[in-house]
């Protein structure tokens, strides 16, 4: 397959240390060079990106609120579905038209791994252009019956969602999961505990946006408001008692004494994955000892591993997980402002998309 020499890409404008919610940094065209195969590295692989989903982190970084380096001018985001068009000499596990995308921390490819990784779209440059390169050992193939725009959904959100349930393999009988809002990680996570028999508790500001939520997915998916609901009963309420097995905690550190107190009597995982509230908490360091009375963990997820996403991958495959209702909306290349507009209004509920191929 041939492939061209020059393509589009998106880069952020300059001025990351000045840059606030107030001032934010926007997106800038750029035409950037290909190398053609006999230029490649051995290793290197040659993918055509067809679509791009968008996290919080993207636009986090705009506003000087991400809490990792970011590279001035560099290319935004880091989920996206791709195809191979191009191989270097020694590549042996891809082959030209296998649809893969790249993890997200480059270098971290085992739980047990030590290495200092670098974070694509962040430090490292990011998936939103039309064709990159990367190292075939930062490559996953992606599941079979998955569109472009669902498997563009997995990278950071599916593989976050996935390390925040524990891999989805502690379920247990009645196991249950509240999930912090209604962004990309609370909806995966929503789909990975339906198909593996946990009961999801979602939470939002919004009635209608729960209400829709179940009508387009489940019945079977329970809804919170946080702003009129007392939490601790409703949670009560919807495990008999029981409490949840997973809080998913997308809000920030303010919430956790809370958090903890929801889980079940033995054994439950906090997932602090992210900081929509802000940095500070008024609670004292000597609460967190109710994890030790309950036996339960507070786990940090900074995504995942290779492995786990490629173990994620097996599962959706293996049970036909379906990501289509996750899609909120889909913006064409040419419209990654408006699209990157959208998921900093916060005005949408599962995954916003651009569709990157034609």
């Amino acid at each position: 397959m041939t492939y061209p020499s020059t393509y589009t890409a998106y880069r952020r404008s300059a001025g990351k240390d000045t840059s606030s919610r107030q001032n934010p940094l926007t997106l800038e065209k750029s035409q950037e060079t290909l190398p053609q195969e006999e230029d490649l590295g051995p290793n290197d692989v040659v993918i055509k990106i067809h679509a791009v989903s968008l996290n919080y982190r993207d636009v986090a970084m705009l506003i000087k609120e991400y809490p990792v380096p970011v590279t001035e001018q560099g290319i935004p985001c880091s989920d996206c579905a791709a195809e191979v068009v191009g191989l270097g000499s020694a590549v042996k596990n891809f082959k030209v038209g296998d649809a893969v995308a790249p993890i997200c921390n480059q270098g971290d490819f085992y739980p047990t791994d030590d290495a200092i990784t670098v974070a694509i779209g962040a430090n490292a440059p990011g998936t939103l252009r039309q064709y990159g390169v990367y190292q075939a050992k930062h490559l996953v193939h992606l599941p079979k019956n998955l569109s472009w725009e669902e498997s563009s959904m997995l990278p950071c959100a599916g593989v976050t969602a996935w390390n925040s349930l524990d891999s989805l393999k502690t379920v247990q009988e009645h196991s249950s999961a509240l999930l912090q809002g209604t962004g990309g990680v609370s909806m995966f996570s929503l789909l990975l505990c339906l198909a593996a028999g946990i009961t999801p508790i979602i939470t939002s500001s919004s009635n209608d946006k729960i209400k829709a939520i179940q009508e387009r997915i489940s019945d079977k998916v329970h809804g919170l408001n946080y702003k009129t609901d007392d939490q601790g009963a409703r949670i009560k309420e919807i495990t008999n008692d029981r409490g949840v097995d997973f809080v998913v905690n997308n809000t920030g550190v303010g919430s956790l004494i809370d958090d903890i107190s929801y889980l079940c009597a033995r054994g439950g995982t906090v997932s602090l994955v992210g900081f929509l509230a802000g940095w500070d908490a008024d609670w004292k360091p000597s609460q967190l000892m109710a994890l030790m009375g309950k036996g339960a963990k507070l786990k940090g997820i900074a995504v995942g591993s290779k492995k786990d996403f490629e173990d994620m991958n097996t599962f959706i495959e293996e049970k036909n997980v379906k990501l289509d209702v996750m899609l909120d909306r889909t913006f064409g290349f040419e419209d990654a402002k408006k699209a990157f507009d959208l998921q900093l209004s916060g005005n949408f509920s599962g995954k916003i998309v651009i569709k990157v191929a034609e």
